[in-house]
């Protein structure tokens, strides 16, 4: 961006004795004035930034990295909210490599901090105080993505000279992970102080500062005492990986504080909610995924057709929607579904689908889940739910025998054979695909696909593999036609006062069993009953009952399919434990063609996906040639 001066000789051949010193800049370089002169210019700059910001969001894929049109596996079936047809290894390390992508973002956003303030005469001060704590706050977001992917990571706040500066003064060694978390803390207060409280949508506010610090220190604080890995640097004495016990309340009280900062200024959103309402709470969770002004969202990233798309809907659709080729091939699992309130469950808490041995019958598909929580059923197509107007069909097959004394198991308990290959085969009738189903006719006369329009297909991958489709911000109103790749443009809702609050009551509860006092715990399970109120579900009864798996379980059913699991499971150094050899589970509905009613089969998924976990993954591998040209240590395991 610096305007470039430099001699240009001519050749000897051409009998010119001089050089020439052109003084002008090349035609196609931007200089300096040209974005540091006017707001415009300034505005452009802004948004190359933004629109650079490492979110997890429709455009992510921890196999192919940011910012691709193709998220067909996402994070959900990585961290068991969903399953996917397309896994081959069940759950597995991120593989994208955002090393250099990050410093070159740090770079430009340095280069903003240093050469603003000789333009500041152009400008106001609030809007120089403004765009200095946007540029903060996206440091903080990118160091924050790399800390929670790396552990220590070389620090880089200024802009690197070359060849200004030596080759040796370059190779920046690894910060320790206490320091860099120390860094994103610093940069966001720093934002806080300097930004509005509002400011355009999709632009940082000091609200948007504190909630982000409230994420990045609960994350903190948990490695702090949870974490086992080690790795010190040999030349500094830094620990690269892990964060001294001690500094976890100190981390854990840093998180709460920055939640408390947005008490009062945001609201869970409750436009469309109404008490004792169960249709009008289902609809309210709904729709706050498609209000860019709810009281709820902190920071959205907005998409725009055609210059910013993504293909969520083309890619979450349940089969029978289906017009671009694709639909959807993810299907959360029953142990996901299996949190929330309102359907039958056994006395450990596993969905309840049999009595006495037999299956028990239901007149229609919805029955079974009529009473669920709202906000399941706006996270989560559940069987013969409404959407776009019409009851998605999903089910496995006909139950086509003898229903006198009553529907014994289809197959045993825990086996992973599909129905067509087990003692069963010929009392079902099921169907391969979903394009090539032959109606059956019912002892009625009617006649049924085997198994609906949207599936199970036993060999059709794009289908309700789980017996269940994907709701949340599937959007409703989206036309059939536009239902195809990257032509979606909901926006992404990175930060929302839900989280926030999620984060006061973990932050509180960790405080509390530390030693912090009763009111902690009293302001967590509070946070947590205002989560619940909202979601339509069962409300804690008494403080006693708040404890940090019940703080842990609702995290993960108010954040189901946000991208945020993944990195739970990361810092709560669960991952392993929870995965390690595990098959999920999945929910079968039939129909009972004799009985002229439905039936459920809750079983583990018959594609036998084998989850493995390994707690490597905790750090990812640092890319190979900066640790062979620059020194930088490897994490430990690679």
């Amino acid at each position: 961006m610096k305007v470039l001066r430099y001699l240009s000789c001519l050749a000897l051949t051409f009998t010119m004795s001089a050089c020439l010193d052109l003084n002008l800049p090349p035609l196609n370089v931007i200089q300096d004035t040209d974005v540091f002169g006017s707001q415009n210019g300034i505005y452009s700059y802004l948004a190359r930034i933004y629109s650079g910001m490492p979110m997890e969001d429709f455009r992510y894929s921890p196999e192919r990295g940011f910012f691709n049109g193709y998220t067909m596996t996402g994070m959900s079936v990585m961290d068991g909210e969903a399953i996917c047809a397309n896994q081959s290894k069940g759950a597995q390390s991120e593989n994208t490599k955002y090393w250099r992508d990050a410093y070159a973002s740090l770079r430009d956003i340095n280069y903003f901090l240093e050469t603003l303030p000789k333009y500041a005469s152009n400008f106001h001060d609030s809007d120089i105080n403004t765009w200095k704590g946007e540029m903060l706050f996206n440091r903080a977001f990118i160091y924050f993505a790399m800390v929670k992917r790396y552990g220590g990571i070389p620090l880089v706040n200024e802009v690197l000279k070359y060849p200004g500066q030596s080759i040796d003064e370059l190779k920046l060694p690894r910060s320790s992970e206490d320091a860099v978390y120390q860094q994103v803390k610093k940069d966001l207060d720093d934002a806080y102080s300097l930004l509005p409280e509002t400011n355009e949508l999709g632009r940082a506010t000091k609200y948007a500062a504190a909630a982000l610090k409230s994420r990045a220190m609960l994350f903190a604080g948990s490695i702090a005492k949870y974490n086992q890995i080690t790795l010190v640097d040999e030349k500094s004495g830094d620990r690269l990986c892990g964060i001294s016990a001690e500094k976890a309340t100190e981390y854990f009280k840093a998180a709460y504080d920055a939640a408390k900062l947005l008490e009062g200024h945001f609201s869970l959103y409750k436009d469309d909610w109404k008490a004792d309402d169960k249709e009008a709470q289902y609809q309210n969770f709904v729709n706050m995924f498609f209000n860019d002004r709810s009281s709820e969202n902190i920071l959205i990233r907005q998409y725009l057709y055609p210059s910013s798309v993504h293909g969520y809907d083309c890619f979450a659709i349940p089969r029978q929607y289906m017009v671009g080729g694709y639909s959807s091939a993810i299907g959360p699992t029953l142990d996901f579904v299996e949190m929330f309130d309102g359907f039958p469950k056994d006395e450990n808490g596993r969905i309840k689908t049999m009595e006495n041995g037999k299956y028990v019958l239901y007149d229609n598909l919805t029955d079974f889940f009529r009473d669920a929580e709202p906000r399941l059923r706006a996270t989560v197509i559940l069987p013969g739910e409404q959407f776009k107007g019409e009851a998605v069909e999903i089910w496995r097959g006909i139950y086509i025998g003898s229903v006198e004394g009553g529907i014994s198991p289809l197959i045993p308990e825990g086996t992973l054979s599909k129905y067509e290959s087990s003692e069963c085969k010929d009392l079902i009738v099921t169907s391969a695909s979903g394009s090539g189903q032959i109606p059956y006719q019912l002892s009625n006369g009617q006649l049924m696909n085997p198994a609906g329009r949207s599936g199970c297909f036993h060999n059709d991958n794009a289908s309700a593999i789980s017996g269940f489709s994907v709701r949340k911000y599937l959007d409703p109103k989206l036309e059939a036609s536009l239902v195809v790749l990257n032509r979606s443009v909901q926006s992404w809702i990175e930060l929302r006062y839900g989280e926030v609050l999620l984060n006061r009551a973990e932050a509180a509860i960790e405080l509390a069993e530390a030693g912090g006092g009763a009111n902690y715990k009293e302001d967590a399970y509070a946070c947590i009953n205002e989560i619940r109120e909202r979601a339509g579900a069962t409300l804690l009864e008494d403080v006693s009952e708040i404890t940090i798996e019940v703080v842990r379980v609702e995290r993960r059913k108010e954040l189901g399919f946000e991208n945020k699991l993944w990195w739970d499971l990361k810092r709560w150094r669960t991952l392993d434990k929870e995965q390690n050899n595990r098959i999920y589970r999945i929910l079968m509905p039939f129909y009972a063609d004799k009985a002229n009613k439905w039936f459920f089969d809750a079983r583990y998924d018959e594609k036998t996906t084998r989850y493995t976990a390994d707690s490597r993954w905790y750090y990812l591998d640092i890319p190979g040639d900066i640790v062979n040209s620059d020194g930088i240590p490897q994490n430990p395991g690679y």
